[in-house]
């Protein structure tokens, strides 16, 4: 019997052994593979105010692979609309161009210009239309496109003047420590047409977390959106109001907002936002 059992830890032991050769080994197999022209992010939100204007935007592209540190030729990249877009090319956005170089100086990445078409749109609109864009085509030695869509939602916005000072208070729940309560001042800064950057996110102060202090918030004629960005564009926790926008109150000017800090688990936090 102890024979058996010694032998099946030998097994097991050479079993381990081996699925760290093999992933090892997959791993460098791939560098034989292409390099991946494509979006660098899978979501984004372009923005304008519904005045008649247009607004030219930045979509960013990059290459990534197995030999792009030795690359030495420039890429060409080619999108196109998808067709399980709801935005209209012509009425709700336009391309300069629907193609650019990514070259060795940049690092390999580009920002593919698009432009938000404002005239005719009354805001705001019922639902926000959706631009999925595709490689369609990836020109340089052993290069493909990635494969993979980036979903853009298209914006319209009223009027908006939200920057300032805010005195904030926070309800934050925890998964296993539970529901705890907080206050603390913020600023609001303008960083584009009716989208913000705060001081403060969660329950942390800017010193405790590093990075670019604060989140990302886009006011949409009162509705109050917090979408899916990286905590403090730092770690890899994400930031989101998993689509249960907050509002503003267009007579006390009171902001509401919920979202959520999630990783292997999510904090909850509600926010009330009053300006001094």
């Amino acid at each position: 019997m102890k024979n058996i059992k010694k032998l099946l830890y030998l097994f097991l032991g050479a079993t381990l052994v081996m699925s760290c050769v093999e992933d090892d080994t997959t791993f460098e197999l791939n560098g034989d593979g292409p390099n991946l022209a494509g979006f660098a992010n899978s979501t984004q939100t372009l923005a304008g105010i519904a005045s008649g204007d247009s607004y030219t935007r930045k979509v960013v592209m990059k290459l990534i692979g197995p030999t792009v540190e030795a690359f030495q030729g420039d890429v060409s990249v080619s999108v196109a609309r998808d067709e399980a877009s709801t935005a209209i090319e012509g009425t709700h956005f336009s391309f300069p161009s629907n193609s650019l170089v990514l070259k060795r100086d940049n690092n390999y990445i580009g920002e593919l210009p698009i432009t938000l078409l404002t005239d005719g749109i009354v805001a705001p609109l019922d639902v926000a239309p959706i631009l999925y864009l595709k490689v369609t085509d990836a020109e340089g030695e052993n290069v493909v496109g990635n494969g993979k869509k980036i979903k853009i939602t298209l914006n319209y916005l009223c009027n908006s003047e939200l920057a300032g000072d805010y005195s904030a208070a926070y309800t934050y729940v925890h998964p296993d420590l539970g529901t705890s309560t907080g206050t603390y001042t913020d600023t609001w800064t303008e960083v584009s047409s009716g989208t913000y950057r705060t001081t403060r996110v969660g329950h942390w102060t800017p010193a405790q977390l590093g990075g670019t202090p604060g989140m990302t918030i886009q006011d949409v004629c009162d509705e109050i959106i917090i979408g899916e960005q990286n905590l403090v564009d730092l770690y890899s926790n994400l930031v989101d109001d998993k689509g249960i926008h907050g509002s503003r109150d267009p007579l006390t000017g009171t902001i509401t907002v919920d979202y959520k800090i999630c990783a292997s688990y999510c904090r909850e936090y509600n926010v009330v936002y009053t300006k001094l």
